[in-house]
C-alpha cells in the first residue's frame, strides 16, 4: 500500500479496513470530467471498465456503494445499475445532505465511509467522511482535504486503485 502525505502506511490501512461504504462523485472521478456531446446534443460519458470491475469486487466483499452527483444523466443511472450501486443520488445541490441520508440509511459511522471526489462541491462530504480521497487530478483544495490522493486520474483507474487499497487493507484478494 502506498504512503500518503498525511498518514503513514499503517494508519491509512487501518482507516481503509474499517470502510463499509464507498461513495463516489461521477464527473472527474468515475469519468475523466470531460463533457462530450454528439451532433444531436446528447451527452456522452466514458467510464473505465477497470474501475467498474474494482467496484464489483468491493460489492462482492460486502462493501456498500453509493454515487452522489450534481447532474442528472440516464447514462449514470445505467452505469449504476450495471455495477450494482446501492444508492444513487442525482441532481444534488447539497452533497452533504445526500451523504447523511446514505449514512443514516445504513446506520454507519463517518469512520466507516470513504468518499472519492475531485472538485469544490465535494469538499463538504470530504470533510465529513472518515476516509476522504482525492483523485490525482483533483483541484488543490480537494487534495489538501484528502487523507489519500490517488496516483491515477479520475476516469482512468483512480477508482480501481482505491478499490484495491480497500481490499488489501481487509486482507482480501486484489480486484
Amino acid at each position: 500500500m502506498p504512503l500518503d502525505k498525511k498518514n503513514n502506511k499503517k494508519t491509512l490501512a487501518g482507516k481503509l479496513k474499517a470502510v463499509r461504504l464507498l461513495i463516489l462523485d461521477v464527473d472527474g472521478v468515475l469519468t475523466d470530467g470531460k463533457l462530450v456531446y454528439n451532433s444531436d446534443g446528447i451527452e456522452l460519458k466514458f467510464f473505465d471498465v477497470k474501475d467498474g470491475y474494482g467496484l464489483v469486487r468491493l460489492k462482492q466483499a460486502g462493501v456498500k456503494l453509493g454515487i452522489i452527483t450534481a447532474k442528472t444523466s440516464a447514462i449514470v443511472e445505467t452505469r449504476a445499475r450495471d455495477l450494482g450501486i446501492d444508492k444513487l443520488y442525482q441532481n444534488v445541490k447539497d452533497k452533504l445532505t445526500a451523504y447523511e441520508d446514505i449514512r443514516k440509511t445504513y446506520g454507519l459511522l463517518d469512520a466507516e465511509i470513504a468518499y472519492i471526489g475531485d472538485d469544490v462541491p465535494d469538499l463538504g462530504v470530504l470533510r465529513k467522511a472518515g476516509v476522504p480521497i482525492a483523485v490525482h487530478d483533483a483541484v488543490e483544495a480537494v487534495r489538501k482535504t484528502a487523507v489519500y490522493t490517488t496516483r491515477r486520474c479520475g476516469g482512468n483507474g483512480a477508482v480501481r486503485e482505491v478499490a484495491e487499497l480497500i481490499l488489501e487493507a481487509k486482507g482480501l484478494p486484489p480486484a
